[in-house]
């Protein structure tokens, strides 16, 4: 597999290295591999969908090897050296797709206007941006697939039983640098504490009310005032950072500054006295500092036209699906589509 695919150790990729952990102990990484294939078997995933599936990985690693530097016209880039045009052109070949096409896709961007469409050059960080954004979609598209195909399998037996699932999610964040995963992380667990909330609290008291049965009221805190805070549309921290989103002039500081002049007064948010980009969060279990960087980048989920086309043009029947022509919409605002709206 680590020849057909050109893989070497994880340590030489730089989607795999960034943690420094390779080896997990008591794993066997082959016996892991064939039972995986088993399971796509039994599930239905057939032997050439596995190839798809095993090829689109790859590329999505080689994807990440990619590195830019300047090129000769301003705000220009180009591959960094003969090793990052190496991996450029092993990606295009497990996607099926012409490797020109895919560099300028990371390198330049077509702005359309009114009259004419204008190819731009990107610098190298917003090439880079360009490639980990399609190495995160073709991720994703290929996740959302095999779940989707899960789903198929398991849903068929009209004698299957219902049954009750316990997942065991992540659990309240607070680091020294909380960013747009920990905001959504949060999100959830402020969701299930108020489940809690009205489910332990507020209904069986209302029923002990209703029933006349004599108890002592139980005090407990409250957390609505925060889900309306980020959840409530409009003018929730979410709806505000989707309309920060549509806006291509949006930097992190102009949507900090808007969650400043919005919420200054709520008591469950505050700015922090050191910076112009970051807001606290009182949440149920304590506050959080977060920091809006890249709140914008992350919340974006869609597909820049000339990677969709590019991708969707695949001579891979499978990655083509994956990216199928987009519907067309009757607005702009339908067009959009959030990580933020998605995940609540």
């Amino acid at each position: 597999v680590s020849k057909k695919y050109k893989l070497g150790k994880p340590q030489t990729f730089h989607y795999l290295n960034q943690t420094n952990c390779y080896e997990l102990s008591g794993l066997d990484e082959s016996k892991e591999y064939i039972a995986t294939r088993k399971a796509m078997d039994v599930v239905g995933i057939s032997s050439s969908e596995q190839e798809a599936i095993f090829r689109i990985v790859a590329a999505i690693l080689h994807l990440g090897n990619i590195e830019f530097v300047k090129d000769n016209e301003p705000d220009s880039s180009k591959p960094k050296d003969d090793q990052s045009r190496s991996h450029l052109k092993t990606a295009a070949e497990l996607l099926m797709c012409d490797e020109e096409a895919l560099l300028d896709s990371f390198c330049k961007r077509v702005i359309v206007t009114r009259d004419e469409s204008i190819k731009k050059s990107l610098d190298p960080m917003a090439a880079a941006l360009n490639r980990d954004a399609l190495a995160k979609i073709v991720y994703t598209r290929l996740f959302d697939w095999i779940v989707g195909r899960i789903n198929e399998s398991i849903g068929q037996d009209p004698e299957s039983k219902s049954i009750i699932g316990v997942l065991d999610i992540y659990g309240f964040e607070s680091f020294k640098t909380n960013s747009f995963e920990q905001f959504c992380i949060n999100l959830t667990n402020e969701k299930l504490q108020q489940h809690f909330n009205q489910h332990v609290f507020k209904m069986e008291q209302e029923e002990y009310t209703k029933e006349e049965i004599d108890w002592s009221y139980i005090e407990f805190v409250d957390n609505q005032d925060i889900l309306d805070l980020i959840e409530k549309k409009p003018g929730g921290i979410l709806a505000l950072l989707d309309e920060a989103c549509m806006f291509p002039r949006s930097t992190h500081e102009t949507f900090a500054e808007k969650l400043f002049q919005t919420f200054k007064d709520h008591k469950r948010f505050s700015k922090p006295k050191l910076s112009n980009s970051a807001f606290n969060i009182d949440h149920y279990a304590g506050e959080v500092t977060y920091q809006t960087e890249f709140f914008l980048d992350k919340n974006k989920d869609y597909v820049v036209a000339e990677q969709q086309a590019l991708l969707n043009a695949s001579k891979c029947s499978f990655v083509s699906k994956l990216f199928p022509p987009p519907q067309e919409e009757s607005s702009k605002a339908s067009k959009f589509s959030s990580i933020g709206t998605r995940f609540k």
